[in-house]
């Protein structure tokens, strides 16, 4: 297909080295189970060190993507790929109180390891094609949770959880040695436009420019999705959290809810891509909004009753939310990031993206217990008004924008709309600089 040949070939490897990372990554689907097993931690203890670790990855996430604006972003996933798993296949030999210091500082390098590839891809891959780049990462990631978890279960009950850790931490290492081999120091990204390429390198820090917060206040349609997207992923993950309960309560077994989750993983795996490709030109904040309201209508679809009917249909709708909103997403601001930059905004939008992580448990929990009936009206309304935000958002962006060019002569025009295009992409700037001058001959 026309979309996945502009991926280059260092993303199909990279997925690669994803599918069988995620794999083995199932060591935090057991580890509650683990610490209150094998280490013997009472329910209380074993909640505090995974909350820790919850913590850990947060802040990994948003604040690891300093490391790749600073040392380079393939560096910076080689290092924390490294840490973060020699640290893990060391959990089954180290005494109980080391694994407070041990499981937050692997989550943080798990964390910042997340920020330095999605950064990585987007330095890799030219703007215009990064919503299918970042959707062939996806479905690697998708396809190996789906398949990680049953063979975990399998090894965690014929031989020991101790084995877990240790494929985990491995598959971590592996993961940095296929990088370090796939991805070369100096990235040729090519142009869309043609055959041209040009050389970056991707292990040295960008050009000075423009700090952080003056990037993202120039950028207020980026700040608008990050808040939405913290919003939806608190109640996006309500689906972990308090709804296989909510399900219990209402006569239907984990055997459901674990059905439910297949629904989940097949519909991302066969949709996922294809709706990339689909929509790869169409304006990302909208197929971002649409994705909020389909999450909406999820959990709106809880109000008719708690029958298999309703929980089915609310899965599906929370699965197509999830594929249209959480690519163009991680894309967009990606395209909009200024390349000194391009680390910390991915590292904020991993971290708004797995804020539920730390939140959706104790906020869903606690208005569960207070108010059940109240919950799902909640979601849905707070979903649906995160899409209102990401569609004002992008209003706001094209006003700007015709503010910026109102009233001036075309060639300052031109000049503004390529200063635009080079916070997107320099891969795009540099096409339209090519228009600009002429054919080169």
């Amino acid at each position: 297909m026309r979309g996945l040949r502009d991926v280059p070939r260092a993303v199909w490897l990279l997925a690669a080295g994803t599918f069988v990372n995620m794999t083995v990554s199932v060591t935090f689907a057991y580890l509650f189970l683990y610490l209150t097993g094998p280490r013997g931690l009472g329910p209380g203890q074993a909640g505090l060190l995974a909350g820790a670790g919850g913590v850990g990855l947060l802040a990994g996430n948003f604040t690891g993507g300093w490391f790749g604006d600073r040392f380079g972003h393939r560096p910076a996933l080689l290092v924390s790929a490294t840490t973060g798993g020699l640290l893990l296949a060391a959990v089954p030999v180290l005494p109980t109180p080391a694994l407070y210091a041990a499981l937050p500082l692997a989550q943080y390098a798990a964390g910042a390891q997340r920020a330095a590839g999605s950064a990585l891809v987007a330095v890799i891959v030219p703007e215009g094609a990064r919503r299918q780049a970042f959707a062939v990462m996806r479905a690697a990631g998708n396809g190996g949770f789906t398949l990680g978890p049953l063979l975990g279960a399998l090894v965690a009950t014929r031989l020991s959880y101790d084995w877990l850790y240790l494929a985990d931490g491995l598959g971590s290492v592996g993961l940095a040695l296929w990088t370090a081999r796939v991805v070369p120091a100096v990235v040729r990204a090519r142009r869309r436009s043609g055959d041209a390429t040009r050389e970056r390198d991707a292990t040295r820090e960008a050009p000075a420019g423009e700090g952080l917060w003056a990037a993202l206040r120039a950028r207020p349609a980026v700040l608008v999705l990050l808040g939405a997207i913290v919003v939806v992923d608190v109640v996006y993950r309500q689906q972990y959290t308090t709804f296989p309960v909510h399900l219990a309560d209402h006569g239907l077994d984990t055997g459901v809810y674990g059905a439910l989750l297949a629904v989940n993983g097949g519909v991302l795996l066969c949709l996922e891509l294809p709706a990339a490709l689909a929509l790869r030109r169409r304006s990302p904040l909208p197929v971002v909004a649409t994705g909020l309201l389909l999450v909406a209508a999820g959990y709106g679809t809880l109000l008719t009753g708690t029958g298999t009917g309703a929980a089915v249909a609310m899965m599906i709708l929370l699965t197509l939310g999830e594929l249209l909103y959480k690519t163009p997403a991680t894309a967009y601001v990606a395209d909009r990031a200024p390349a000194h930059v391009q680390g910390r905004f991915q590292s904020l939008y991993a971290g708004a993206s797995i804020t539920g992580v730390v939140l959706a448990a104790p906020l869903g929990g606690a208005l569960y217990q207070a108010a059940p009936g109240w919950l799902w009206p909640c979601c849905a309304s707070a979903a649906a008004v995160a899409a209102v935000a990401v569609v004002a958002g992008a209003r706001l962006e094209r006003g700007r924008v015709r503010r910026a060019g109102g009233g001036r002569p075309a060639e300052v025009v031109a000049a503004v709309a390529a200063a635009e295009v080079a916070a997107a992409s320099p891969v795009a700037a540099a096409r339209v600089e090519g228009r600009r001058r002429g054919p080169l001959l």
